[in-house]
């Protein structure tokens, strides 16, 4: 079938797009931070979904932009940051944690 075309052997296999929720706390950290393009395009494409008082972010990409992410906000341990942004930095690092790692051989 020629518009299939055969994988290299030991070509690493493409990682596959995830959704996770981001809490709004992070999104509103990353997006004044300085971000690659990727990071930019990721969250510019989140949904915004309502909850209560705030929102959460829903975010498509593959895990490696969701680690990239999730590093960016490791300032949201510090000291200068409130208890609520401390709290949905590490329910995000808890959904991205729980996402399956790809070996790549």
């Amino acid at each position: 079938m020629p518009e299939y075309t055969a994988a290299a052997p030991g070509a690493p296999t493409p990682e596959l797009s995830v959704v996770l929720d981001m809490p709004g706390k992070v999104a509103d950290f990353l997006r004044a931070a300085e971000l690659e393009p990727v990071e930019r395009v990721t969250l510019d494409q989140g949904v915004t979904v309502r909850r209560g008082q705030g929102y959460t972010l829903r975010v498509t990409a593959v895990p490696a932009v969701h680690r990239q992410l999730l590093a960016r906000c490791r300032l949201l341990d510090g000291a200068t940051a409130v208890p609520a942004q401390r709290k949905a930095r590490r329910e995000y690092e808890n959904r991205v944690n729980a996402l399956p790692v790809v070996s790549l051989r």
